[in-house]
């Protein structure tokens, strides 16, 4: 297994997730509820597998993002890209698992209510997190060396 081919399945997984995501959206605006809710099911293991994906890739590969050189392309990439996508990825696990629990357990107020604000970060690491890929893999791909 290369180093490259973890980070691409990984890639792949966000952008389903994206899709997915946008597809829920879209489902609850025309009131389908199972299919929303079978579409959000489908986004929350597809970003379980990029989690266990992005954690295995971590442990057998070194971290590419250090080989940057420092100018303004990598304080956009630091801090508008890596930083709020990381800090979001850590913020929105136990927000969507309590979003789910307030579906299960058919607190429709609280499901919405916390649902808004959990779309839209879980949506904006979904896409970074392809934008990331692609810095690292594919407009920077002398850091794989």
């Amino acid at each position: 297994m290369t180093a490259e081919f973890l980070p691409l399945v990984n890639a792949i997984l966000n952008g389903i997730s994206t899709i997915l995501l946008v597809t829920g959206y879209l489902l609850i605006k025309q009131q389908k509820y199972r299919a929303h809710a079978t579409v959000m099911i489908t986004a929350f293991v597809t970003s379980s597998l990029f989690l266990i994906g992005y954690l295995v890739h971590k442990v057998m590969f070194k971290d590419k993002s250090s080989g940057l050189d420092p100018g303004l392309l990598k304080s956009f990439y630091l801090y508008v890209i890596l930083f709020p996508h990381i800090i979001l990825a850590v913020v929105m696990l136990p927000m969507i698992l309590l979003t789910f629990r307030h579906a299960y357990m058919r607190r429709w107020d609280k499901h919405k209510r916390l649902a808004r604000p959990t779309f839209w970060i879980w949506l904006y690491v979904s896409v970074t997190g392809v934008i990331i890929y692609w810095m690292l893999y594919h407009l920077f791909p002398g850091l794989q060396q």
